[in-house]
Order: C-alpha cells, then structure tokens, then sequence
C-alpha cells in the first residue's frame, strides 16, 4: 500500500471528482471561529470518506487529510481490538451558564474537554467556565482543557496554576511549540503545579509527529485520523511514541468520526476517553442515525449518508467548486509523492 495515498490502486480522478458531495452544516456554537462546518464525502468500495481540512490549511497540510480519506472509502481500516470506545463531551468557550445544556448533548459522558485560552476572553473566563464543568460532572468526572496553542510559556504556567484547582485530567496543547511545550513540563513541575500535558497540533502538524516523545514534550498524545494521513500511520505514530494517546476529531461528520472511533479501536491500549462526540455540535447530520455517544460510548461502523441529507446540506455551487479544486491539487500532491525520485 502506498503510504502517500493510502490505497492500492486509487480511483480514477474524473470519476472521484465528478462523484464528490460537498456540504455546509451550521454549528450550534461557533467553534474554532467556524459558524458553518464544510466537508467533502465520496464513496468507494470500502464505504464512505470524509475530506474536511479547515479552511486556512494549505495544501500540503490539506493532502494528508484526502489521504484518510482515500484510505476509508478504498482501502478500508485495520480490524478492532475493542467493541466499544469511551468518548468525552466537548464544551465550547461559552459562558458558565450554557455549560449544562452543552454537557446534556453528550448522553453519559463523565469526561469533559473545555476550550480555553479563546481569542478576545481571558483568564477569568476560563476559570468560570471549567469550574461550571466541574460542578456539572461533580468529583468523579474527569475534566481536561484544551488551549490549541494560545498561550506562552509563562501565560500557561499562570493559566494552568489557577486551573490546577479544578483537578484537570491533563492540559492539551497549552504552547504551540515543542521547545515551549516542553519549558513548561519543567516549569510546573518546580512550581509544584501537577497537570500533564498532551500533545495535538505539535502531533497533527508536524513533519515529524514522533519528535514530541524524542523533545519530552509531553506526557500523552492527541492524535486524529485526517492530518496523521489515515488510520493505519495513526496507529504507526501511537506505537512509535511510546506514550498513551487520545483519539480526537476535527468537528466532523459521522463519516469522518467513524474514522476516528476506527482508530481507537485498533490501538494497543485505550486509557483515555476519546474526543470523537463533536457530532452533537452540529446542527445536522449526513447520516440518519447520527454517530453519537449513548451511555458515555462509541461502538465501530460504517454511517451511510441519505440522499436526502446530502442534497439538503448541499453546499452554493462557488463553494462546491471550490472544494473540487483544492481535491483535485490535494491529489496532484499525492500523485508527486507516490512518483519515484
């Protein structure tokens, strides 16, 4: 199999291109500054892919993305070790009081993620909100934070000192660097602060997603299927860092979601609640029976989008455009480096 493009034989371009589906389905809150989630869906044989870079990814970033998946819809995914996946809620940067009718879209969930370090908040915005979580979920509920990236080295130290309070399950890219990542590792740790760090967009976003473990950047990684190339490198990269992993998602559909749960049940070991219930944030779905936790769980399948939903999600014809276009230079870059040297 051809790591590049993550099939055999991939399909023919005029025929993948002229079979994709391109949606545009609102958010219930703004996430990530996205209003609407936009997504690309075809089918192979294997069942269906999800194409759903952010926006602002360049293309090199982007192919990773169409990589996956090409690998779900041709190749398939590797066989489960489990039946079922622990899932946790994620809860926007709201305000306090929207938390509990955010917790209640995730139906048995114990573990909550909480956007911190927004654009245009501050600290005590971010106090405010996890403590709402963690009256919400009480003493036994885990509560982790996640900052993509927002702060500096000191910024953090200050953030996780206050939020340490609220007994995080572990801090997810609080830095946007590995050197900052790992500065801040010895910083709390002489500051007496006991909060692990996790490690997303320095895994997702790196040339070389192992150098973390070799930078002692982290005590865990987030990985998601989409910028890891596929389930199957995914799995690679787990294996390869030595440290435990949190399999997440990227507001996706339950196409791509299914991906995710794929993943998680095809690692050695699960010690951790997974961040794939994000279906709960938007406002529909593709598929009938949406993929979305029940009592806290996640169980491995293959969601069949309805015609219905993907012609009444169906994105303005200039942004379907679009999105063929990026497709097809996404594939012109796979195509390059699946060519020998």
């Amino acid at each position: 199999m051809n790591p590049a493009v993550g099939v055999e034989t991939p399909p023919e371009r005029a025929e993948l291109l002229a079979g994709l589906h391109v949606v545009s389905i609102p958010m219930r809150v703004r996430f990530r500054d996205v209003g609407h989630r936009e997504a690309v869906l075809f089918e192979g044989p294997c069942g269906w892919g999800e194409f759903a870079p952010f926006l602002e990814y360049a293309d090199v970033e982007a192919a990773r993305w169409l990589a996956a998946a090409l690998e779900a819809a041709y190749a398939g995914w590797p066989a489960p070790r489990r039946d079922v996946v622990p899932v946790n809620a994620t809860v926007p940067a709201v305000a306090p009081e929207q938390v509990p009718s955010v917790l209640a879209r995730f139906d048995g969930c114990t573990t909550a993620k909480v956007k911190v370090g927004e654009r245009g908040q501050g600290l005590a915005d971010d106090v405010a909100r996890v403590a709402a979580v963690r009256d919400a979920l009480g003493a036994s509920g885990r509560v982790r934070v996640d900052a993509n990236g927002a702060w500096d080295v000191a910024s953090a130290v200050e953030a996780l000192t206050a939020l340490s309070a609220f007994d995080l399950e572990y801090a997810e890219q609080p830095c946007a660097t590995l050197e900052e990542l790992a500065a801040l590792r010895i910083r709390l740790a002489r500051s007496g602060v006991d909060v692990a760090i996790a490690a997303d967009e320095s895994i997702r976003k790196a040339e070389d997603p192992l150098r973390v473990a070799v930078a002692g950047a982290a005590d865990l990684v987030v990985v998601k299927v989409g910028p890891l190339s596929g389930v199957r490198h995914a799995l690679e990269v787990v294996e390869s860092s030595g440290l435990p992993a949190v399999v997440s998602s990227a507001l996706d559909t339950s196409v791509g979601i299914a991906a995710g749960v794929a993943l998680a049940a095809a690692l050695p070991t699960l010690e951790h609640a997974c961040g794939l219930g994000t279906v709960g944030l938007l406002c529909a779905d593709v598929a009938s029976e949406p993929l979305q936790p029940v009592q806290g769980v996640l169980r491995p399948s293959r969601p069949q989008p309805t015609a219905d939903a993907l012609l009444g999600l169906a994105a303005p014809e200039h942004r379907r455009r679009w999105w063929v276009e990026r497709v097809s230079r996404c594939l012109d870059l796979l195509a390059a480096q699946s060519s020998p040297a």
